[in-house]
């Protein structure tokens, strides 16, 4: 099998947004996607990019991606969130995801990166055996915390003290 790695492009993003909507139908959660193909060409392909990402390519044809973006930590400096590490289902287990994996990583690591992350939900326990076998640690005392726009929209109208 013959997979190309290579950094995604603005013609990419009907792919791209393929890809996440299959990964929100795998983890459940397909009603939570909202974002749009012209959202992702804007947010990704823009004088102020907000991501980035690789795409596997198996004869010409996009079957995986790997989307991540800057961060800073106060105790290590810059980092890199892994957002989405996605193969398609027909795909999976054909070591493309690793190559995928590896790639974000040496680039992390070119850029100075001193430390990456990412979350995986408790139940796949495909991905959290592929990320232990990495040598990555998962953090069982931490918990993600998320606020929607809606949230927040609803924590600034009613906690105007605080702000």
């Amino acid at each position: 099998m013959n997979i190309k790695i290579r950094k995604a492009t603005i013609d990419d993003c009907p792919s791209i947004h393929k890809l996440v909507i299959e990964l929100s139908i795998f983890e459940k959660e397909a009603h939570q996607v909202t974002i749009t193909i012209e959202d992702l060409k804007r947010d990704g392909f823009s004088e102020n990019s907000l991501f980035e990402c690789f795409v596997a390519l198996l004869e010409e044809k996009i079957v995986g991606m790997a989307l991540f973006y800057p961060r800073y930590s106060t105790w290590k400096g810059p980092t890199f969130h892994l957002e989405d590490l996605i193969v398609q289902k027909e795909y999976t287990h054909q070591g493309i995801g690793t190559q995928l994996f590896k790639k974000f990583i040496t680039y992390a690591y070119r850029q100075g990166a001193q430390r990456i992350e990412w979350a995986v939900l408790d139940w796949n326990e495909n991905a959290i055996d592929f990320y232990k076998k990495s040598g990555a640690e998962i953090l069982e005392d931490w918990r993600v915390v998320q606020m929607t726009r809606q949230q927040m929209n609803h924590y600034l109208n009613h906690n105007s003290e605080s702000v």
